[in-house]
């Protein structure tokens, strides 16, 4: 299949907070809540296991990931681009 016949994907931006993994990422995501009741903005946060094929990435980096088929048991996220790399990352 090619990327056109794909379909709708989701997709999202975070920063990669782990690269040891052999072609795997973790990468956060933050985002604000407002709470019902107080009224005030909560942070909240979620990792996801990433697919990198190329282990281009770097911890830091600000990555675009997009959804995809299962991969492992954890891996339903793929790396789509990376959008700002880390300073002092010299790959």
């Amino acid at each position: 299949m090619s990327e056109q016949n794909r379909g709708h994907r989701k997709s999202r931006s975070g920063v990669v907070v782990s690269d040891k993994m052999d072609k795997t990422l973790v990468v956060q995501i933050d985002r604000l809540v407002l709470h019902p009741i107080y009224r005030k903005y909560i942070r909240q946060r979620v990792k996801y296991k990433v697919h990198d094929e190329r282990n281009q990435a770097r911890v830091g980096d600000t990555v675009l990931i997009e959804e995809c088929r299962p991969l492992s048991r954890h891996k339903r996220w793929r790396l789509k681009e990376i959008t700002h790399r880390a300073a002092g990352v010299v790959k």
